[in-house]
């Protein structure tokens, strides 16, 4: 199993390791800091370099339960071989500022979550809900929580913890993973926000570029789409 580096640390953004397997789809790495697709987010992009070879990562996913670094290509990529992987930063950041503040967003709007999206400098969630809140004042509580620089932080609790909190689960469609015994867990200042998540966040609201507008679409009659651009 790769060891999952960024759950822990979402600000390494360069790391050397082995390559353990070699797959036509791309590698699987002792451990990484890459984070695969899902939940939302994109897979993170970058490069692997080895010896006198560069080699570009165009995604990252879950692939049979192997986390694979998709790879334009795999030759001279050979298994047990050390490398040096290469975090597009710039991207990966945007994701981080991007997905802390949806989550943000599920403090403005307590309703459960159907569904949701991160990309660069762009993000939406889809609310049950019936009646379409107020755009500017979604945009005025978001810019007002970022700037308190509320803190960000990273811990857990049990499967039986989260089964007896049921209500900390706000995303309908995606489960918190199960069976390790520990339910990874995002807590923003000491009660703006609080819920399972797997992805990478920033460490304090202040690191999120304030949000330059917000859209909100009727997808249906228990079913709006906020949209934010940053």
């Amino acid at each position: 199993m790769t060891v999952e580096l960024f759950r822990n640390n979402s600000y390494l953004k360069e790391h050397k390791t082995i390559i353990s397997e070699v797959l036509p789809e791309g590698l699987v790495l002792n451990e990484t800091i890459f984070y695969p697709e899902g939940g939302g987010q994109p897979g993170d992009e970058g490069s692997i370099t080895f010896k006198n070879n560069r080699i570009k990562i165009v995604g990252t996913k879950y692939i049979n339960n192997k986390l694979v670094h998709l790879t334009e290509t795999t030759n001279d990529c050979k298994q047990n071989e050390a490398v040096t992987i290469i975090l597009d930063w710039s991207k990966r950041y945007s994701y981080m500022q991007v997905h802390t503040c949806l989550h943000l967003l599920c403090s403005i709007i307590p309703y459960p979550v159907t569904g949701g999206s991160i990309g660069d400098g762009r993000g939406r969630l889809d609310f049950d809900l019936e009646t379409k809140p107020d755009k500017e004042d979604v945009l005025y509580k978001l810019n007002e929580l970022i700037h308190k620089d509320y803190s960000v932080q990273i811990s857990s609790i049990t499967d039986q913890e989260l089964d007896e909190n049921p209500d900390l689960v706000r995303t309908m469609s995606v489960k918190p993973p199960r069976g390790s015994g520990k339910i990874r867990m995002i807590r923003i200042g000491d009660d703006v926000d609080f819920q399972p998540c797997g992805g990478t966040h920033v460490s304090k609201t202040l690191e999120i570029k304030l949000v330059k507008s917000v859209k909100i679409e009727n997808k249906g009659k228990m079913n709006k789409r906020i949209i934010l651009n940053f």
